[in-house]
């Protein structure tokens, strides 16, 4: 089933201006496309990733899903509802989480701060109390209900704002960049925790903004490509990776002579000037086969007097990721 559907959808702000520029020409009226004719859908279920670099037009989207910005032209649907003409439908069923300072009440409780956002839609009595019990034994904070929000850990905070999205039980969370205040093991917990506990626990449809590949990497089923409001490729995660460098690997050597150092340029190895530790050279490279391949690379340094002190697999940066669907797009590649 379709979960959230997504039709030329397109968006325009007007450029500020000074006012010189301003006097010069008042009746002009040149406008910033934010959303650029994108299309894409979600499946019930599914996690799908908006990647891409602050102002790709990440946001600007989400809030036209939320319905708090209406596109200029093209259609989003929820389940069927239009964001223009079922905005009512559309809000109750899509839930943003925005990690921010005034997305929740400090100075209150968790318990408080959630018993107020089921009442502002619309809970109470009973119903609400049951609510907030039920969304806080989800987010496994219910031990932490009567704690002062201020006094919570960022990754504490981040459970209680999907504990204020699942108020309500919505079908489809809008996430952006849930992640950006939270250490890497934190981060790697709760991208746990959405994985296991919001989409496969509770049903989610998760749509996912970020300008981490890590981020995508570990959580997303597929993966959209943003780059200055336009969708540049949509493609299942697994895909994406491989094709845009997952046998990148990263060396640090120590050459022994000039035979050495011909090793290193046979492999294509691109020296990239960082050091562990004095007299230990960093490297990276794409080496093709796989795991069968890297062995071979590995023999091949050995064999010429190269010590290795690390060798490890990287992941493409975003930067390689647009970049290489770029060229792709240009090369007539079917993204």
């Amino acid at each position: 089933m379709t979960m959230v559907t997504v039709d030329g959808l397109t968006k325009r702000f007007a450029r500020p201006r000074g006012w010189l520029e301003t006097l010069r020409a008042p009746f002009d009226s040149p406008q910033v496309v934010a959303v650029d004719a994108v299309s894409f859908s979600v499946t019930a279920g599914e996690v799908f990733g908006l990647l891409g670099q602050n102002g790709a037009g990440k946001t600007t989207l989400f809030k036209m899903l939320t319905t708090l910005l209406l596109p200029d032209a093209g259609r989003a649907t929820v389940a069927g509802h239009d964001v223009r003409t079922a905005g009512g439908a559309v809000r109750r069923l899509v839930a943003p989480v925005i990690a921010n300072e005034r997305s929740l009440y400090w100075r209150l409780p968790a318990r408080e701060n959630l018993r107020l956002f089921a009442a502002l839609q619309g809970l109470g009595g009973a119903a609400a109390a049951a609510e907030v019990e039920r969304v806080l034994a989800i987010t496994g904070i219910a031990d932490t209900g009567a704690k002062m929000v201020s006094l919570f850990s960022s990754g504490m905070r981040q459970r209680l704002l999907i504990a204020r999205a699942l108020l309500g039980r919505p079908r489809v969370l809008l996430l952006d960049e849930p992640t950006r205040s939270l250490d890497p093991i934190s981060a790697r917990d709760f991208r746990r925790f959405l994985r296991e506990t919001v989409v496969a626990g509770e049903g989610c449809t998760v749509l996912l903004a970020t300008h981490d590949a890590d981020e995508v990497w570990d959580l997303c089923d597929r993966v959209g490509v943003l780059e200055r409001g336009r969708l540049l490729a949509v493609e299942a995660t697994a895909r994406l990776r491989h094709r845009s460098g997952g046998d990148r690997h990263r060396l640090w050597l120590r050459p022994a002579d000039a035979a050495a150092a011909a090793a290193i340029g046979a492999l294509r190895l691109e020296a990239r000037g960082a050091t562990v530790e004095p007299g230990w050279e960093a490297y990276e490279c794409v080496i093709p086969g796989g795991a069968e391949g890297a062995a071979q690379a590995l023999a091949r340094l050995s064999g010429a007097g190269i010590a290795v002190a690390r060798f490890e697999r990287t992941d493409p940066s975003l930067a390689d990721l647009i970049e290489r669907t770029l060229r792709a797009d240009a090369g007539g590649h079917d993204a």
